[in-house]
């Protein structure tokens, strides 16, 4: 008779997998809530606080995208108003 292995169980490579994701997932969560906890004029203060001409400038300097809240945001550069200026073009 052939045996199979359990699939309830975990292997230490899906462990890990999955830690991985959770630590990361977390890291990113934790800065977006900071974010959204901050008052409209910090926000405002910490967006303005860096400027760049353009998308063309953040991508050659290597700081795409940029999401609200973050230095160097600005509306301009967010064409679809989801809160990422300068997304990755598709």
């Amino acid at each position: 008779m052939a045996r199979y292995r359990n699939s309830g169980s975990l292997g230490l490579t899906e462990i890990a997998v999955y830690a991985a994701m959770a630590v990361g997932g977390t890291w990113w969560l934790a800065d977006r809530v900071e974010v959204a906890m901050l008052s409209p004029e910090e926000r405002h203060a910490i967006e303005t606080s860096v400027t760049f001409a353009g998308c063309n400038e953040v991508r050659a300097l290597g700081r795409d995208p940029i999401y609200a809240g973050e230095p160097g945001y600005g509306p301009h550069m967010d064409g679809d108003g989801d809160g990422v200026a300068c997304e990755p073009r598709p």
